[in-house]
């Protein structure tokens, strides 16, 4: 897991960030996945990728704050 790309979202304006990581998503190939690195909990990015992408990708808190949340996002 530790050579998979890291997308740091924190110096992205807010708007701009669903869409590139839904973008990022798309390009993965099965079994593949990234670290996504966010200043606060990503749980609403997790509730629109159930909503938009069910079964499809997996979901791993790596680290949980206070200063930055890293998540593993991959594609099933």
């Amino acid at each position: 897991m530790s050579n998979e790309p890291v997308l740091d979202i924190r110096p992205i304006a807010p708007m701009n960030r669903h869409p590139l990581i839904f973008d990022k998503f798309a390009a993965l190939e099965t079994g593949d996945g990234f670290i996504l690195v966010n200043d606060h909990d990503p749980k609403p990015l997790y509730y629109q990728f159930q909503a938009e992408l069910t079964d499809q990708f997996t979901w791993e808190y790596l680290e949980q704050g206070p200063q930055a949340w890293r998540v593993r996002i991959g594609r099933r």
